[in-house]
């Protein structure tokens, strides 16, 4: 069947015909490619038509698809079992290895999702303050749990609902909600409530509204205004952590997190994460504390595979340092494309993340993100798709590169890019 026939056939029997939002195409129009196969930075669909992949599974695979470590450890942890629902050796060594990795994290609790996670290091904080009262930030995405879908990022920031149904307005309540990278409204907040919010939790680079970097000191403030009023601190790395950098932001930014979350890269694409943090905060996870989480799934040995086998290879010597330039390299390329056609457009990356926006400079907040000329952006993805290039399909999300992205892909998504914007400019008129 092809692309077209799938989804007619999906949407008889998945709501929208994908199990998840941004994945149908609606922000951008057309039909979504299903994938068959994918290996190293490509995609084959089920037309067999092939893509440089810049979405890779929305940040997991660092290293490529189907990576031959990656896919000879699970298959050699499928073959002993799929799910034990007891304690794992290999899960001990995920977590020795996070504990030494991450800035902060004194023990870690292994889950099987971002939202698990984030969910979990809300509840946590509350649980250890007493308090009600959370703080997060405009276009910042952290799951799907009832206390975070309140002007959320990523898809129902792409959809136009950054709230969601369905999320009882006692929950919401206790929601506040400041522009990311304004630092005056965090004090402002503080001031008038600060005994009773529990936590701040923020993307340490925003990756839900398109690429928006943490201003020069934000996160700095952010952890003293924590400590100074008690509250918890918990930086969601579930898109960052490994990814821009072996230390993620944390690392990067010099910046100790109360709580950290992590996912994506940690499950090498497999479904895996974790939260973590002071040990005397994840004192209170049962079982040893009131705080009650658990998992059937949890540290599931498949997904350990996979997550050790990446975090193996991304310790190599230089792998960074060589995932940062691929990815300055391709946006320069870009922005120099983009002046050629005389197309506004900006574009900015770290480590191995990187954003395009079609506006004069980089965005520095979700008002000036939702500045850019999304209908350009559209154009500009269906031009790129056409010409076998796989960017995200929505103007607020992020990309990303990986290890596997070598000289002829970045070269041939320039290439595509010159072609596309010249396009966008054509169209426009």
């Amino acid at each position: 069947m092809n692309n077209a026939e799938l989804f007619a056939r999906a949407q008889l029997t998945i709501p929208g015909g994908v199990n998840s939002p941004v994945r149908a195409f609606r922000a951008v129009g057309g039909t979504p490619p299903f994938i068959r196969s994918a290996n190293g930075a490509w995609l084959t669909d089920a037309e067999g038509r092939r893509y440089i992949d810049y979405v890779g599974s929305w940040g997991p695979m660092i290293v490529g698809h189907a990576h031959p470590q990656v896919v000879s450890a699970v298959q050699a942890a499928a073959a002993a079992g799929l799910s034990y629902g007891a304690p794992t050796a290999a899960e001990v060594e995920l977590a020795e290895l996070l504990c030494m990795l991450v800035p902060g994290m004194e023990q870690v609790r292994l889950v099987s999702s971002g939202t698990e996670a984030t969910m979990s290091a809300v509840r946590l904080a509350r649980g250890f303050t007493g308090r009600d009262a959370i703080i997060k930030f405009d276009g910042c995405y952290h799951g799907h749990a009832d206390s975070l879908l309140v002007k959320a990022g990523s898809g129902a920031l792409t959809f136009g609902q950054p709230s969601s149904a369905g999320v009882p307005t006692d929950v919401a309540k206790h929601t506040r909600v400041l522009p990311y990278n304004d630092i005056a409204a965090v004090n402002a907040a503080f001031a008038e409530a600060g005994e009773r919010i529990a936590a701040i939790i923020v993307e340490p680079v925003a990756g839900n509204m398109n690429l928006v970097a943490p201003s020069e000191g934000f996160l700095a403030s952010l952890r003293a205004l924590s400590t100074r009023h008690g509250a918890v601190l918990i930086l969601d790395e579930v898109m960052t952590g490994l990814r821009v950098g072996l230390r993620g932001a944390a690392g990067r930014y010099g910046i100790t997190p109360d709580l950290v979350t992590l996912g994506k890269v940690v499950g090498g694409g497999m479904p895996l994460a974790a939260f973590g943090g002071r040990r005397d905060i994840m004192a209170c996870v049962a079982p040893l504390g009131p705080v009650y989480q658990a998992g059937t799934l949890s540290g599931n040995p498949l997904a350990l595979a996979a997550g050790l086998a990446t975090l193996n290879l991304v310790q190599s010597p230089g792998f960074y340092e060589r995932l940062e330039e691929t990815a300055r390299t391709l946006t320069a390329g870009l922005v120099e494309a983009a002046r050629q056609a005389g197309v506004p457009f900006s574009a900015q990356s770290i480590g191995g993340m990187f954003g395009l926006y079609f506006r004069s400079s980089a965005p520095r907040s979700l008002a000036e993100v939702l500045a850019c000329d999304t209908a350009a952006f559209n154009r500009f993805f269906h031009a790129m798709l056409a010409q076998g290039v796989y960017l995200a399909p929505s103007a607020f999300e992020a990309g990303f590169v990986s290890s596997a992205h070598g000289e002829v892909e970045i070269e041939r998504t320039i290439e595509a890019a010159s072609q596309a914007f010249r396009t966008t400019a054509r169209d426009a008129c």
